[in-house]
Formats: C-alpha cells, sequence, structure tokens
C-alpha cells in the first residue's frame, strides 16, 4: 500500500492566536510539509486544485514541479484536478511535462470540486457538470495515447491533427484516480476505463464510502479488468494526533470548531463518531484506520489530511512525524497481513511501463 498526505491549501485563522498567514506563508508550509513527507518515510504527497479564497493551490503543476526537483522518492499527486473546468488539451500537456520532470513520480486525481461559481468563472455551466467530466476525460485519454488527434465533441473548439506536447514519459500517461465524494457516475467511469477510484472518506459515514466503492468494484469486474477485488482504490482520512488521547482532543477541539468547512456544526465527539475523523493517540489512529479495510476491502491507497483549519506548520510537522515513525509502519505491517496475492499494488510508473 501506498500512505501519504493530502492538502486542501485552506489559509484559515489560527483559533489559538488569531493569526492569518498570508497566502505566501501558506504556499511555502505545504512546500516545507512535502519535503517533510519524504523525509519521514511518506509515500505521496497530494495538492488540491482551488480557484477561490480561503485556498491558495491554484496551479498544483507549478508547486508539484517546485517539489519534484527537491525530492528524489516521493509520488505527486493532486487531490482534485478539475476535470470540468480545466481544458483536456492544457490538462494533458501540463502533467506529461510534470510527469517528465519528475520522472514518473506523478499521478493525477481528478474531480469536479465543490466549489459551484468555478464553473462560471471557466466559461462553462454547472448543470453539465457530470458531462463535462465524461466527455473532458474521454479526450485526454486521447491526447495521451494517441499522437496526432482529430476530435469534435460538445464542450470546446474540435481538433484537427492535433499532437499534445511533449508526448506522455516513456509512452505511458500518468495513472488517474477519479475522486468523488457523493457521484455514482464518477464511480462508474472509473470502472469504465479500469482506472483507480478515490473516495475522499472525510465528510460521510462509513456506510456511504462502502456503497460508492462497492459500485466501482462491481462495475470494474463487470467491464472485464479483473476481479472485483483487484480494483484500484484510495481513500482519504482525517486525524489530529498526541501521546495522550485527551491531549489530542483539548488541542484539535478549537480548530475543529472553527473550521470553513464543518466548524460551528456537529460536535467533536459526534463527528468522530459518524465520520473516519481521529483524534487521539497513534494507536487509535492505527486501530481506526485499520477498520477501514472491513467495509471496502483490500486497497492500495491511504492519504491523510492533517494540515487544515488553521493549525501552525509546527503542529503538522510534529503530526507528520508521528505519522512516519509510529503510524504508517505499523499499518504497512498490519495490511498486509492477509491481502491476497492476486490483489494489486497501487500503480507506478515503473509498473505501468512493464505493462505497456
Amino acid at each position: 500500500m501506498q500512505f501519504g498526505v493530502f492538502t486542501v491549501g485552506d489559509v484559515t485563522p489560527d483559533p489559538a492566536t488569531g493569526r492569518v498567514p498570508t497566502d505566501a506563508e501558506r504556499v511555502k508550509a505545504m512546500m516545507t510539509i512535502a519535503l517533510k513527507a519524504e523525509e519521514v518515510g511518506l509515500d505521496v504527497f497530494a495538492l488540491g486544485e482551488h480557484h477561490n479564497p480561503p485556498f491558495v493551490p491554484s496551479s498544483p503543476t507549478t508547486m508539484l514541479g517546485w517539489i519534484a526537483a527537491r525530492t528524489s522518492r516521493l509520488l505527486l499527486s493532486t487531490a482534485t484536478t478539475l476535470i470540468t473546468t480545466n481544458d483536456p488539451v492544457k490538462i494533458a500537456e501540463d502533467y506529461a511535462m510534470l510527469q517528465t520532470l519528475a520522472d514518473g513520480r506523478v499521478d493525477l486525481m481528478l474531480g469536479r470540486g465543490n466549489t459551484g461559481p468555478v464553473y462560471p468563472w471557466f466559461g462553462q455551466d454547472i448543470r453539465n457538470g457530470i458531462a463535462l467530466a465524461v466527455e473532458n476525460y474521454a479526450l485526454l485519454r486521447r491526447l495521451w495515447r494517441e499522437d496526432v488527434v482529430d476530435w469534435e465533441g460538445k464542450f470546446r473548439t474540435p481538433l484537427s491533427g492535433f499532437t499534445a506536447t511533449p508526448r506522455p514519459l516513456d509512452g505511458v500517461p500518468p495513472f488517474v484516480w477519479h475522486g468523488s465524494i457523493r457521484s455514482p457516475e464518477i464511480a462508474e467511469q472509473a470502472a469504465y476505463y479500469g482506472d483507480g477510484f478515490f473516495a475522499n472518506h472525510i465528510f460521510w459515514p462509513k456506510e456511504h464510502t462502502q456503497r460508492m466503492v462497492g459500485l466501482y468494484r462491481r462495475r470494474f469486474e463487470h467491464y472485464g479488468h479483473g476481479s472485483a477485488d483487484q480494483a484500484i482504490v484510495g481513500l482519504g482520512g482525517q486525524v489530529f494526533m498526541r501521546k495522550n488521547s485527551q491531549d489530542a482532543k483539548n488541542e484539535f477541539r478549537p480548530y475543529f470548531d472553527n473550521a470553513p468547512v464543518y466548524g460551528h456544526g456537529p460536535s467533536l465527539e459526534d463527528f468522530s463518531a459518524q465520520t473516519p475523523l481521529t483524534v487521539g493517540s497513534p494507536q487509535e489512529v492505527i486501530d481506526r484506520t485499520l477498520t477501514f479495510r472491513e467495509y471496502v476491502g483490500d486497497y492500495q491507497r491511504q492519504l491523510f489530511l492533517v494540515d487544515h483549519a488553521g493549525l501552525p506548520l509546527k503542529t503538522v510537522l510534529e503530526q507528520l512525524d508521528m505519522l512516519g515513525e509510529e503510524v504508517v509502519p505499523v499499518l504497512r505491517k498490519e495490511f498486509a497481513i492477509g491481502r491476497p496475492e492476486h490483489v494489486p499494488d497501487a500503480p507506478t510508473h515503473e509498473s505501468l511501463k512493464e505493462k505497456a
């Protein structure tokens, strides 16, 4: 399995001090987090894409390119690449360039985002969200796999004899995860192409995640890509740790209560009971994460959100130390127990190149 962290890049006041970081401070903090992720032995750093305050990651390839130049092992991914409002030609070229710069250490997660106004900002209609995701990805796949593309669709101008440059590294396109919180059409899309499916797994109860992953697995098998348990699944997760469980809750509570997404809503205890959020000791995070396999089966990638809601960078780096030293080594060992040999590992550039 691959383990890592993902960030949404929110710029949020620290409720303990009232201070709001500048955009530049937040950008540089995310860079520091990525380098720390490699240092502590994590596998993946994933970055969201947003075009509105309070978020700053408007250009994931720019930041991931910087990180690629300063790392040697870390797999670089997106936590969302907006397939609906980005031109698929631009996605094809940007990520092939990033893939080349990073020597193949790149994949991406396609999504529709969680901000409705982003559609008109980029000249689209939110009512076409699913149709845009389907059509744009169909074109993106062709741009990566065909040297010369003739194409005509509904949502962009036609292409005639077009070649996207640079070509994918070694002729192998980056692996694609289709990310979705609530849309079965996206699980269907991932299954149709035999791509990965990433369940955000933060805001919803486990029963919802189980249904979405189960649908993807069944349809993956239906389309002839392998058995259901060979489908490529990734999960999100959200944690905050201290050596003592009560200390973790006491420290994290003001951040939870004032978070831009779920603040001023359910209590920390209620939200933790109803979703995969885990606030406690490293052992509690281990125990809770190991239960995920009970309702989604053996899966390939686990990403944790650790840097949101105004948490200071010092605190986030301490969280990464605990993940790397105390949590992930145990999870690697435990998740390997009983894992069937026919269940694949998460795809990498090297493994995809061998199959090409």
